[in-house]
């Protein structure tokens, strides 16, 4: 299966513990824009789905505030299940033992890089940045 990739963000932006860096795919299956996130914890980069287990709501309460205030933990600001950054496993709340959907990324560079299947993507050039 072919491989897209896309650069995300600048490694500086994500900074460890705080705001989220949010941006979309562009699925082809249903046609639609997926929304997503990057984070730094432990001095590693993740990228997950937006999307909590419990009833599909975004996590951030205001645009990129995904981690809760100790900054251990991502927390869903609908009904507060909080996650494992590292995993993206629940261990609190109504999804507990649930996992956010993990994407996969690699630092290459200055860049954090996604890739993702060509066939679940629109046309190239379609997907999304939110800043």
């Amino acid at each position: 299966m072919a491989e897209t990739e896309r650069v995300i963000c600048r490694i500086d932006e994500l900074v460890e513990g705080s705001l989220a860096v949010k941006f979309t795919i562009a699925l082809s299956e249903p046609a639609r824009d997926l929304p997503c996130f990057a984070i730094a914890f432990n001095g590693v980069v993740y990228a997950y789905v937006n999307s909590c287990p419990h009833q599909g709501t975004e996590l951030d309460w205001q645009a990129g505030q995904v981690f809760e205030e100790t900054g251990l933990y991502l927390i869903c600001a609908t009904h507060g299940a909080l996650f494992e950054p590292d995993s993206g496993l629940c261990v609190g709340g109504p999804c507990h033992g649930a996992h956010l959907r993990p994407l996969a990324i690699k630092v290459s560079g200055t860049d954090v890089v996604l890739s993702c299947p060509a066939s679940i993507l629109h046309t190239p050039g379609n997907e999304k940045r939110e800043s």
